[in-house]
């Protein structure tokens, strides 16, 4: 049989499980948002537990708080950050949409184990570890801190690794040439690494959109406490918890100029999300390009060959997809519905507060972890094997009908294009539909018509 004790707020006697660190208002919420399966992401408790720590060390500074509290309080946000405790935050997502059901699990368990470490009871919930803080300031603040740690350490490496390893390929196919495509029709030639070159620009110019959301996220709510004027909070802390933050995490956090804007919006989030919301659409644009240039391998494209990471049908033998390629562009389509999520929850700041901060905060972790995890799946296991079809390339270089474009200045538009019509209509090389038009002679076909040259001019 399951063994209780009784915890005590002001509506009243709870059971709590009694191998349980945390208090009434976790086990109320427990009770009452059996909803889901998702829980409140593992990143936002970490991030509280920076902020827990700093606000204790500022609370001390300030004479809110004696050092015995302060120093316990940080032992226990250091233990959970070292990666303990993590079951004693079981919360759900559809909670408080403050997401003060998950401040005060915090703060009880940091209370519980902290009063079990020092053996007496020096630490409360409410009067010590949430001191000089409310839920409506704290929660805000912890979604930052959880952006900016999930940005910097697991999406931007994933980035450059994928960004190092189109360099690599550039540099390795530099001088084959390929015909272009446009509007999924044959266009003129390009080599094969400045296409290449492309996908890699499209993933520096995402990562400095990143970069600039993460200016607003690093503003932090610290100090706005319950509607942004600040009530029950010393002068000054919220920039003494700011820099604290800053110094544990190296990262430029600064306190918002204005607590009301702090709490009631949440723009930085919605312009995060776009700039995730556009890597994922270039992400789209690169995983879509390679499976089609390695489709095939013998009735389509196959510019490219790919790894053959596992078999690709229970029923027809020897079959390979491009499984990354589809594993990473439903990454694409889930980040996008996430950022219509995050849209719609950041326009319902009523009044001086926004109360949809928990799935704000559910689809920004998963978001960044499911872009930084897929990215790095691509890259390992797709792009570290792709190797160009050179014989294929420069069969569909000679067959294309888009070198005529380089004759315009020579022949003219529309002879250009009758002498395009032509061979397509009698299936000729463009060459033979050329002279056998008496546009030009083999020699002048010869001098006028080079890729290199439609290439390089």
């Amino acid at each position: 049989m399951e063994k209780y004790r009784i915890e005590s707020d002001v509506l009243g006697e709870v059971k709590v499980p009694s191998d349980k660190y945390w208090k009434s208002q976790t086990q109320r919420s427990l009770e009452n948002f059996k909803i889901g399966m998702e829980k409140m992401p593992t990143s936002i408790i970490r991030s509280f537990m920076i902020l827990k720590k700093a606000c204790a060390n500022a609370n001390e500074q300030f004479h809110k708080i004696n050092q015995e509290q302060a120093r316990t309080i940080s032992w226990v946000c250091d233990e959970i950050l070292a990666g303990k405790w993590e079951d004693q935050f079981p919360l759900s997502v559809w909670q408080t949409g403050s997401g003060t059901q998950t401040n005060m699990n915090v703060n009880e368990v940091i209370t519980m184990i902290g009063n079990e470490y020092v053996k007496k009871e020096i630490l409360t919930p409410n009067d010590v570890v949430n001191c000089s803080q409310s839920s409506n300031d704290t929660f805000p603040a912890a979604l930052h801190i959880m952006c900016a740690l999930e940005v910097i350490e697991k999406l931007k490496p994933s980035l450059h690794e994928m960004i190092d390893q189109l360099k690599i390929l550039e540099k390795e196919n530099e001088e084959i040439i390929k015909i272009g495509r446009t509007h999924l029709q044959d266009a003129t030639p390009l080599y094969f690494s400045q296409e290449l070159s492309g996908y890699r620009s499209m993933l520096e110019h995402s990562e400095a959109q990143i970069d600039h959301a993460l200016t607003f996220i690093y503003e932090l709510a610290c100090g706005a406490t319950a509607v942004g004027s600040g009530i029950n909070c010393p002068k000054g802390f919220d920039q003494v918890v700011t820099n604290l933050i800053s110094q544990y995490t190296n990262l430029p956090f600064r306190t918002d100029p204005n607590k009301f804007h702090a709490l009631t919006s949440k723009d930085a989030c919605v312009f995060l999300s776009g700039a995730l919301k556009g890597l994922a659409a270039n992400l789209m644009k690169i995983a879509n390009d390679i499976r089609l240039l390695a489709s095939g391998p013998r009735c389509n494209i196959h510019e490219i060959d790919i790894p053959a990471n596992e078999p690709g049908s229970s029923i027809m033998p020897g079959k390979v997809n491009p499984t990354q390629c589809e594993s990473m562009t439903m990454v694409c389509v889930q980040v996008m519905g996430n950022d219509a999520t995050i849209g719609f929850a950041a326009s319902q700041g009523n009044f001086e507060l926004n109360v949809f901060m928990p799935v704000i905060a559910y689809n920004l972790d998963q978001s960044i972890g499911l872009l930084s995890d897929s990215i790095h799946s691509f890259t390992i296991h797709c792009l570290k094997g792709l190797k160009a079809n050179k014989k294929q390339m420069e069969k569909y270089v000679n067959q294309s009908l888009m070198l005529v474009t380089c004759l315009n200045p020579i022949i003219g538009y529309k002879k250009a294009a009758q002498a395009a019509q032509y061979a397509y209509e009698h299936n000729l090389l463009l060459k033979d539909a050329i002279l056998a038009l008496g546009f030009l002679t083999e020699a002048e076909f010869d001098e006028y018509v080079d890729a290199k040259k439609m290439i390089n001019f």
